[in-house]
């Protein structure tokens, strides 16, 4: 089997900041598997918070022998955003062998539209709210925050958007102090759920506090190794493929988490959308559906995938699965 990765980059429509960092495009690598007959397709976005770069990824990814399946990978690469590519790659592969479609292999139903979360940028009070407001026809909105301002920020993204739901994202940016009292005021404003408030490590005290609104495990869930240190602390797990290391262990991931209690988001790095394309399987009847990275490129792949008031739909065969 032939392995071809290149780098690619896509611009963002507007520079997008969260509280680790700005950045105006997306980079990300791309595999191609080709057995002499079929070819298959994935995508991964290295991250920085991951120890993870384009360098170190690719090279994980050429050090792969020529013949292995799937099940090889947990052996050959461990969780993250090499596995991701080359997982997704071969399920791609193995529909266009079968004449089937991924969902169908792995056992799925149909999939269909899930309405997407749409992310808003960290920026000031002002700039915000017109990001709400010019945004306040989504029905789902995703705020960025974990600084010392966040409120004012959040009271005028409300005033953007009056009718929106609401969700947040901390990226590790707050102490359990500033979670305790801010909760109570997120709950007035109508968040229905806050992504990863403390730093993966340091949320031990998540089990100690009061949670008046649903918590989410980002950082510090990857894959199913992850699920023994987050009992008492969280009651959602956000379920990345570029942490899980792929559709295969993303879809486990899901299984167990939902019989262990959780309820599951499906989330994203921001790529393109052959990255999306296999989390829309994984995002069916999920609570929250965060795969708006491709609304966040100003170009995409030449077949991308389709959003519309339904939602974002699963892929056609031409993108992937």
């Amino acid at each position: 089997m032939k392995i071809d990765v290149t780098r690619d980059v896509f611009q963002l429509a507007q520079v997008f900041t969260i509280s680790r960092g700005s950045r105006t495009e997306a980079k990300v690598l791309t595999v191609c598997l080709q057995d002499g007959h079929h070819m298959g397709w994935g995508e991964c976005v290295p991250y920085a918070r991951y120890d993870e770069t384009l360098e170190s990824v690719e090279a994980q990814i050429r050090r792969l022998p020529e013949t292995f399946t799937r099940a090889d990978l947990y052996d050959l690469l461990d969780a993250g955003a090499a596995r991701n590519a080359v997982d997704c790659a071969l399920w791609d592969m193995e529909a266009k062998r079968a004449g089937k479609a991924v969902w169908q292999l792995a056992g799925l139903n149909k999939p269909w539209p899930e309405i997407t979360a749409y992310t808003l940028s960290l920026g000031t009070r002002d700039a915000m709210q017109k990001q709400a407001s010019e945004n306040a026809f989504r029905p789902l909105l995703k705020i960025k925050l974990g600084t010392p301002d966040d409120m004012p920020r959040l009271e005028a993204v409300r005033r953007g958007a009056p009718k929106s739901r609401i969700i947040i994202d901390a990226n590790e940016g707050w102490s359990a102090d500033v979670y305790a009292d801010l909760a109570p005021h997120l709950v007035g404003l109508g968040v229905e759920l806050v992504e990863q408030p403390l730093p993966a490590g340091e949320d031990d005290a998540l089990s100690e506090i009061e949670r008046p609104l649903p918590v989410c495990a980002d950082e510090s869930c990857h894959d199913r190794d992850s699920l023994p240190k987050l009992k008492g602390k969280y009651d959602v797990v956000n379920i990345k493929l570029d942490k899980t290391g792929g559709l295969t262990e993303a879809l486990a991931l899901k299984e167990a988490a939902l019989a262990q209690g959780y309820q599951v988001m499906v989330g994203c790095m921001v790529g393109s959308s052959l990255a999306m394309a296999p989390a829309t399987l994984l995002a069916q009847g999920a609570l929250v559906t965060d795969l708006d990275g491709p609304l966040l490129l100003a170009e995409d792949r030449a077949t991308p995938l389709q959003f519309d008031a339904a939602g974002v739909h699963p892929p056609s065969s031409k993108l992937w699965g």
